[in-house]
């Protein structure tokens, strides 16, 4: 069934709070998990409540965590996230990032002792929405990457994220996993009972797996094999792709002081927060340019890859952002796609939390 964006934050925000999260930090998590469910990134969104759920019942979650500026100057802070969802400390700190670099040319901020934050994008739109380049970097708490060479997974997905405003275009905006896909995607292939793309996941010889069933279980349940480093094959992997992984983790991750996956599935303890750590960096180009010549040369870029002859007129040539930004538009229009088998997962969330079922 498809449902209005206004009934999935409703839902979203009913299941919040009978977890017992603040108002204001429920609305900052669904917000950004309903935007992420209308650019059509269906495995960050709603779809992630059931994880959540999981995380609430090891009491893992400090639901009412508060954003802590651990040390600050003029351009740089490191945020603790008091070991809470990572939607309400990262909107802080983008915006945070944002500030300074109104104010001083650029902005980094790192955050530490976070959880999962969704979508990297919903973070880089937000600089762009405020006039500057942002870029965003996260480890993760899952190891699903088989690295160049392994047979067995070490490295998360780590996403990376970088959003830059035009004047008469939509912004350019860049969401990206650092393997072939996200690892949620999986999990969505497996509630539509579609056959994955080959090439996705591999078993720990290096065969090929397009049965989703068996993905979620060599990416759940089960080692050696995993999913592969971007730009890779099945046999060789892709060396750039899980250097570019390493990068967006020594930034997301090292530099905040946050956990490497290994190391914090070594040493798990029960109700041990997920220590995810995330990067946002805003960059104000009139630091560069003057005011609105970045933007007027963006837009003459993004019109010239507009205007490439297509190998098929029927798909014409997209910007990075572009298929999201249309996927929004017709979910506004249409509403959200919910699977039966997702429907059927959020009603029992419903169900054991005490909160009211509004999705039909």
């Amino acid at each position: 069934m498809n449902v209005s964006a206004d009934r999935v934050r409703q839902q979203i925000l009913n299941i919040l709070r009978a977890w017992g999260m603040a108002e204001d930090l429920a609305a900052t998590t669904a917000e950004a998990m309903v935007e992420t469910d209308l650019m059509g990134v269906d495995s960050h969104g709603i779809s992630m409540l059931m994880t959540y759920e999981q995380r609430v019942a090891e009491k893992r979650l400090n639901l009412n965590a508060r954003p802590r500026i651990v040390r600050e100057n003029a351009c740089t802070a490191l945020v603790d996230g008091d070991a809470g969802l990572g939607h309400p400390v990262s909107s802080f700190a983008m915006n945070l990032a944002v500030d300074k670099a109104l104010a001083a040319g650029v902005g980094v901020v790192g955050v530490r002792n976070s959880h999962h934050f969704g979508a990297a994008g919903v973070y880089a739109r937000i600089a762009a929405r405020r006039g500057v380049i942002g870029m965003v970097t996260s480890a993760t708490r899952g190891i699903a990457m088989v690295p160049t060479r392994a047979a067995m997974p070490v490295l998360g997905t780590n996403p990376l994220a970088f959003a830059a405003p035009a004047r008469r275009n939509r912004p350019f905006v860049l969401d990206m996993a650092t393997t072939t896909t996200a690892a949620g995607k999986i999990k969505v292939w497996d509630l539509n009972n579609r056959a994955m793309p080959p090439g996705w996941v591999v078993e720990g010889d290096g065969r090929i797996v397009t049965d989703p069933k068996r993905g979620m279980e060599i990416l759940y349940k089960e080692k050696p094999g995993g999913l592969t480093p971007l730009g890779g094959t099945p046999e060789l992997g892709s060396h750039k792709g899980y250097g570019l992984a390493m990068m967006v983790h020594i930034l997301g991750g090292t530099l905040t002081g946050a956990s490497f996956s290994p190391v914090r599935e070594r040493d798990h303890r029960p109700g041990r927060p997920d220590n995810i750590g995330h990067f946002f960096l805003a960059l104000d180009q009139r630091a560069f340019r003057e005011e609105g010549a970045f933007e007027s040369d963006l837009d003459e870029v993004i019109d010239i890859l507009h205007a490439t002859p297509p190998a098929d007129p029927a798909k014409p040539v997209l910007v990075a952002g572009d298929p999201e930004e249309m996927e929004r538009e017709r979910r506004l229009r249409e509403g959200i796609p919910i699977p039966d088998s997702l429907d059927r997962l959020i009603r029992g969330i419903c169900e054991r939390s005490g909160a009211a079922y509004v999705l039909a």
